[in-house]
């Protein structure tokens, strides 16, 4: 069955300055599929999610979400949850959703207030809503910032180490929530750097220095080492070997 692309990464290349962070990346993400881009710090996991939401442009190459080029009048399509939280200490974990909702363009307030109502409800903080951040463990807060990147109902969301901290209860929480996301058909494309959060993932893309140096499933991924017990582990392992 022929699947959509909502995300097509073609040879793109990009720089900071004299620094290449970006070289020759290719990879392509199916409508309702979980992607995960996994990668050490430093291989350009974040400026490629940067640059999926219009904050950065390519320097060569072509990138495209949702068919069209990157930009900010795609927001009510895209979430995005950077790895740096991007909340207001001194509001509460609701008045947050909110103000982010209405940046989105929610204006109706009935419907935004029901909208923000769910996004709580889905990441269990319905009874800390009225919580200011300053009060909120680094769990909560996690919470909050996801719960941001769902209440407009995007059709593609984007998570940047969305699991960093977060003790082994939360991290199975937020995975079982992200499979029935993708179950009723959003995309979601994921940064991480830790296997656990690889094995959750329908494909993987190995990056290393700013390109793609494998991209399959992770059992195809395992397989490729010739070890039947090789771990994803072994496999990024093995494909960084093959790289140098």
């Amino acid at each position: 069955m022929q699947t959509t692309a909502v995300v097509e990464a073609r040879d793109v290349s990009f720089s900071y300055g004299t620094r290449e962070v970006l070289s020759g990346l290719s990879l392509s993400v199916s409508e309702g599929e979980i992607f995960g881009v996994l990668g050490a710090n430093g291989s350009g996991k974040t400026t490629l999610m940067r640059m999926m939401v219009g904050l950065l442009s390519a320097d060569g190459g072509g990138l495209s979400v949702h068919g069209n080029t990157p930009s900010a009048r795609q927001a009510a399509q895209v979430g995005y949850m950077p790895q740096l939280s991007a909340l207001y200490q001194e509001l509460s974990a609701r008045e947050n959703v909110d103000f982010f909702a209405r940046m989105y363009g929610m204006s109706d307030r009935r419907a935004r207030a029901e909208a923000v109502d769910e996004a709580i409800a889905i990441v269990d903080l319905a009874d800390r809503g009225g919580d200011t951040i300053l009060n909120l463990s680094g769990g909560m807060r996690q919470r909050v910032s996801l719960a941001i990147a769902l209440v407009h109902r995007p059709a593609l969301l984007l998570l940047d180490e969305p699991t960093v901290g977060l003790d082994p209860d939360l991290r199975a929480a937020f995975w079982e929530r992200f499979r029935q996301m993708a179950n009723a058909g959003t995309t979601i494309l994921i940064s991480s750097h830790t296997m656990d959060d690889a094995a959750h993932c329908d494909r993987l893309a190995f990056l290393r220095d700013g390109r793609v140096i494998a991209m399959d499933t992770p059992s195809a991924l395992r397989a490729a080492t010739g070890r039947a017990d090789a771990s994803l582990e072994d496999a990024f392992i093995h494909f960084l070997r093959m790289s140098d």
